[in-house]
Protein backbone atom coordinates (compact mmCIF):
# COMPACT_ATOMS: atom_id res chain seq x y z
CA UNK A 1 0.00 0.00 0.00
CA UNK A 2 1.65 3.57 -0.96
CA UNK A 3 1.89 6.49 1.26
CA UNK A 4 -0.39 8.22 -0.36
CA UNK A 5 -3.06 5.98 -0.18
CA UNK A 6 -2.62 5.49 3.71
CA UNK A 7 -2.18 9.56 4.28
CA UNK A 8 -5.70 9.19 2.68
CA UNK A 9 -7.26 6.45 4.48
CA UNK A 10 -5.91 8.45 7.35
CA UNK A 11 -7.21 11.41 6.54
CA UNK A 12 -10.87 9.76 6.23
CA UNK A 13 -10.66 8.34 9.29
CA UNK A 14 -9.59 11.35 11.39
CA UNK A 15 -12.47 12.91 9.16
CA UNK A 16 -15.14 10.63 10.14
CA UNK A 17 -13.80 10.32 13.91
CA UNK A 18 -14.36 14.25 13.80
CA UNK A 19 -17.60 14.46 12.17
CA UNK A 20 -19.20 11.91 14.88
CA UNK A 21 -17.61 14.38 17.46
CA UNK A 22 -19.32 17.06 15.95
CA UNK A 23 -22.73 14.99 15.96
CA UNK A 24 -21.89 14.06 19.37
CA UNK A 25 -21.19 17.78 20.59
CA UNK A 26 -24.28 18.93 18.59
CA UNK A 27 -26.73 16.52 20.30
CA UNK A 28 -25.61 17.43 23.33
CA UNK A 29 -26.46 20.57 22.93
CA UNK A 30 -29.51 20.10 21.48
CA UNK A 31 -30.30 17.76 24.42
CA UNK A 32 -29.20 20.71 27.33
CA UNK A 33 -30.75 23.30 25.17
CA UNK A 34 -34.51 21.32 25.23
CA UNK A 35 -33.55 21.28 29.15
CA UNK A 36 -33.03 24.76 29.25
CA UNK A 37 -36.45 25.81 27.66
CA UNK A 38 -38.14 22.65 30.15
CA UNK A 39 -39.76 25.08 32.39
CA UNK A 40 -39.92 23.77 35.95
CA UNK A 41 -42.38 24.04 38.75
CA UNK A 42 -42.35 23.76 42.71
CA UNK A 43 -44.78 22.11 45.02
CA UNK A 44 -44.39 22.15 48.65
CA UNK A 45 -46.53 19.29 50.65
CA UNK A 46 -46.66 18.58 54.30
CA UNK A 47 -48.18 15.32 54.88
CA UNK A 48 -46.29 13.36 58.16
CA UNK A 49 -43.09 12.30 58.51
CA UNK A 50 -41.00 13.13 55.52
CA UNK A 51 -39.40 10.54 54.80
CA UNK A 52 -43.11 8.87 53.91
CA UNK A 53 -43.90 11.49 51.30
CA UNK A 54 -40.41 12.13 49.77
CA UNK A 55 -40.60 7.93 48.80
CA UNK A 56 -44.24 8.42 47.26
CA UNK A 57 -43.12 11.85 45.26
CA UNK A 58 -39.53 10.25 43.95
CA UNK A 59 -42.05 7.98 42.06
CA UNK A 60 -43.72 9.80 40.06
CA UNK A 61 -43.33 10.71 36.21
CA UNK A 62 -42.59 14.42 36.02
CA UNK A 63 -41.23 14.54 39.31
CA UNK A 64 -37.74 16.01 38.59
CA UNK A 65 -36.18 16.24 42.13
CA UNK A 66 -37.85 15.47 46.06
CA UNK A 67 -36.23 17.44 49.03
CA UNK A 68 -37.13 16.47 52.49
CA UNK A 69 -37.13 20.13 54.91
CA UNK A 70 -38.94 22.37 56.95
CA UNK A 71 -41.42 25.10 56.24
CA UNK A 72 -44.11 27.03 57.54
CA UNK A 73 -42.28 28.15 60.74
CA UNK A 74 -40.62 31.69 62.66
CA UNK A 75 -37.16 29.92 63.20
CA UNK A 76 -34.31 30.47 60.63
CA UNK A 77 -32.45 27.33 59.50
CA UNK A 78 -34.31 24.89 61.96
CA UNK A 79 -32.39 21.39 62.74
CA UNK A 80 -34.99 18.38 62.91
CA UNK A 81 -34.28 18.43 66.74
CA UNK A 82 -35.69 21.97 67.34
CA UNK A 83 -38.23 21.14 64.93
CA UNK A 84 -39.07 17.72 66.80
CA UNK A 85 -39.97 20.29 69.47
CA UNK A 86 -42.78 21.44 67.92
CA UNK A 87 -42.09 25.06 69.34
CA UNK A 88 -40.52 26.38 66.02
CA UNK A 89 -44.31 25.92 63.62
CA UNK A 90 -42.14 24.49 61.07
CA UNK A 91 -43.69 21.13 58.94
CA UNK A 92 -42.01 18.10 57.96
CA UNK A 93 -42.01 18.67 54.04
CA UNK A 94 -41.02 18.32 50.68
CA UNK A 95 -40.27 20.57 48.30
CA UNK A 96 -41.12 19.16 44.72
CA UNK A 97 -39.25 19.98 41.31
CA UNK A 98 -41.60 19.02 38.73
CA UNK A 99 -42.44 19.05 34.86
CA UNK A 100 -45.92 20.28 34.33
CA UNK A 101 -45.75 18.77 30.77
CA UNK A 102 -45.28 15.48 32.59
CA UNK A 103 -47.55 15.39 35.68
CA UNK A 104 -49.80 18.51 36.33
CA UNK A 105 -50.18 19.99 39.74
CA UNK A 106 -53.66 18.87 39.89
CA UNK A 107 -52.32 15.51 39.79
CA UNK A 108 -49.99 16.15 42.81
CA UNK A 109 -52.73 17.83 44.62
CA UNK A 110 -54.70 14.09 44.42
CA UNK A 111 -51.79 11.93 45.16
CA UNK A 112 -50.88 14.19 48.38
CA UNK A 113 -54.23 13.91 49.22
CA UNK A 114 -54.71 9.73 48.60
CA UNK A 115 -51.47 9.23 50.62
CA UNK A 116 -52.57 10.18 53.65
CA UNK A 117 -54.83 11.20 55.96
CA UNK A 118 -55.53 14.40 55.55
CA UNK A 119 -58.53 14.64 58.40
CA UNK A 120 -56.46 13.98 62.01
CA UNK A 121 -55.11 17.57 63.03
CA UNK A 122 -51.24 17.51 63.45
CA UNK A 123 -51.26 13.89 63.23
CA UNK A 124 -50.35 10.63 60.89
CA UNK A 125 -50.64 7.41 62.43
CA UNK A 126 -48.49 7.43 65.63
CA UNK A 127 -46.75 10.68 64.86
CA UNK A 128 -47.99 13.47 66.29
CA UNK A 129 -47.40 17.47 66.89
CA UNK A 130 -47.59 20.19 64.98
CA UNK A 131 -44.86 19.29 62.76
CA UNK A 132 -46.50 16.37 60.81
CA UNK A 133 -49.69 18.33 60.21
CA UNK A 134 -51.41 18.07 56.54
CA UNK A 135 -50.58 21.23 54.82
CA UNK A 136 -49.20 22.59 51.22
CA UNK A 137 -47.80 25.63 50.75
CA UNK A 138 -48.86 27.27 47.37
CA UNK A 139 -46.36 29.30 44.97
CA UNK A 140 -48.83 31.02 43.02
CA UNK A 141 -52.58 32.08 43.25
CA UNK A 142 -53.21 29.51 40.99
CA UNK A 143 -51.91 26.80 43.29
CA UNK A 144 -54.04 28.43 46.00
CA UNK A 145 -56.84 28.20 43.98
CA UNK A 146 -56.82 24.68 42.96
CA UNK A 147 -55.89 23.53 46.45
CA UNK A 148 -59.01 25.36 48.09
CA UNK A 149 -60.89 23.85 45.13
CA UNK A 150 -59.87 20.17 45.20
CA UNK A 151 -60.25 20.64 49.40
CA UNK A 152 -63.98 21.55 49.01
CA UNK A 153 -64.86 19.13 46.78
CA UNK A 154 -63.28 15.83 48.56
CA UNK A 155 -65.29 17.46 51.70
CA UNK A 156 -68.69 17.40 50.23
CA UNK A 157 -67.73 14.39 48.34
CA UNK A 158 -67.30 13.04 51.89
CA UNK A 159 -64.70 11.59 50.57
CA UNK A 160 -63.27 10.98 54.01
CA UNK A 161 -65.95 10.69 56.24
CA UNK A 162 -64.61 13.43 58.18
CA UNK A 163 -63.85 17.23 57.47
CA UNK A 164 -60.16 17.72 56.01
CA UNK A 165 -57.98 19.94 58.26
CA UNK A 166 -55.20 20.52 55.95
CA UNK A 167 -53.56 23.62 56.06
CA UNK A 168 -52.95 25.68 52.97
CA UNK A 169 -50.75 28.77 53.69
CA UNK A 170 -48.69 30.61 51.43
CA UNK A 171 -44.71 29.74 50.61
CA UNK A 172 -42.52 31.49 52.14
CA UNK A 173 -39.11 29.72 52.99
CA UNK A 174 -37.72 26.10 52.93
CA UNK A 175 -34.94 24.75 54.67
CA UNK A 176 -33.39 21.39 53.74
CA UNK A 177 -33.47 18.91 56.18
CA UNK A 178 -30.25 17.57 56.71
CA UNK A 179 -28.11 15.06 54.64
CA UNK A 180 -29.27 12.10 56.58
CA UNK A 181 -33.22 12.88 56.13
CA UNK A 182 -32.33 12.90 52.19
CA UNK A 183 -33.56 9.53 49.83
CA UNK A 184 -34.05 8.62 53.68
CA UNK A 185 -35.99 5.19 52.08
CA UNK A 186 -33.57 4.79 48.86
CA UNK A 187 -30.83 4.82 51.25
CA UNK A 188 -32.12 2.62 53.90
CA UNK A 189 -34.67 0.34 52.72
CA UNK A 190 -33.92 -2.20 55.38
CA UNK A 191 -34.56 -0.02 58.26
CA UNK A 192 -37.71 -0.93 60.47
CA UNK A 193 -39.01 2.33 59.51
CA UNK A 194 -39.12 1.51 55.94
CA UNK A 195 -39.94 -1.88 55.92
CA UNK A 196 -43.03 -1.77 58.52
CA UNK A 197 -44.21 1.92 57.95
CA UNK A 198 -43.02 2.93 53.77
CA UNK A 199 -42.78 -0.03 52.36
CA UNK A 200 -46.34 -0.96 52.41
CA UNK A 201 -48.01 2.39 52.18
CA UNK A 202 -45.40 2.81 48.58
CA UNK A 203 -47.25 -1.43 48.07
CA UNK A 204 -50.51 0.60 47.86
CA UNK A 205 -49.45 3.96 46.00
CA UNK A 206 -47.91 1.92 43.27
CA UNK A 207 -51.22 0.12 42.52
CA UNK A 208 -53.32 3.12 42.93
CA UNK A 209 -51.44 5.13 40.66
CA UNK A 210 -49.82 2.88 38.90
CA UNK A 211 -50.11 4.96 35.27
CA UNK A 212 -48.37 8.14 37.33
CA UNK A 213 -45.32 6.14 37.79
CA UNK A 214 -41.73 6.61 36.12
CA UNK A 215 -40.69 3.95 33.93
CA UNK A 216 -37.79 1.90 35.43
CA UNK A 217 -34.56 1.80 33.50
Amino acid sequence: MSNHFLGLATSILLLNGLVGCAQSITENKKQIYQNMNTVFELATFGSGCFWCTEAIFQQVAGVQKVVSGYAGGKVKNPTYKEVCTGLTGHAEVVQITFDPSVISYDELLEIFWKTHDPTTLNRQGNDVGTQYRSVIFYHSEVQKKKAEYYRKKLDESGAFGRPIVTEISPFTEFYPAEDYHQNYYRLNPSAPYCQYIIAPKLEKFRKVFAKKLQKQP
